[in-house]
């Protein structure tokens, strides 16, 4: 597929998982992606865990209440590390994000779904934490987000977006191209 097809087509995916693994080359190919994404001032804030062993999985799942992507064969934790660019400026949201859109394109890109997953588990019952503690991760590492990766069970639904010309300008606010 056409990179900017991916870019279009790609959407979050909240269904059932088909009960197939993931190849560890995919997972590879997915990370891959994540790692080369742009970072502020080249610092790389942002690390990963994939999680394709199906008994530690269904551990990480069991903390997530209320659960979701109870049925994905893999999950990707996206971590972030608050370091310093210069003076006091820092770019990890900037920096996961990046990561975090370049592997959504890669899901896609090979055939899988996704749903980038971060609200519910950095909320205050603070699942990531949990996650965290039972992961063993260090204390100067925080998970962000979680993505669950696999194929589709059920029909992908589109998001409605909103017109182009609702969103996108050129030379000035509002102003119509033609």
């Amino acid at each position: 597929m056409d990179i900017l097809d991916v870019i279009k087509n790609r959407t979050s995916y909240r269904g059932r998982y088909k009960d197939m693994p993931v190849p560890k080359d995919d997972l590879i190919k997915i990370l891959e992606a994540g790692v080369s994404a742009p970072s502020g001032c080249n610092k790389q804030t942002t690390s990963f865990i994939a999680v394709d062993d199906v008994k530690l999985l269904n551990e990480i799942k069991s903390l997530i209440t209320p659960p979701v992507a109870e049925t994905a064969p893999a999950f990707i934790l996206v971590l972030t590390q608050k370091i310093y660019a210069y003076r006091d400026k820092c770019f990890n949201v900037q920096d996961y994000s990046a990561a975090i859109e370049n592997m959504l394109l890669a899901v896609k890109a090979l055939g899988y779904e996704s749903c980038w997953y971060e609200g519910h588990i950095t909320d205050d019952d603070d699942i990531a934490g949990k996650i965290a503690e039972h992961m063993g991760i260090p204390d100067e590492y925080k998970i962000v987000c979680i993505l669950p990766v696999g194929k589709p069970a059920e029909d992908i639904k589109t998001a409605a977006k909103k017109p182009f010309n609702s969103r996108v300008w050129f030379n000035g606010f509002g102003t119509v191209s033609n």
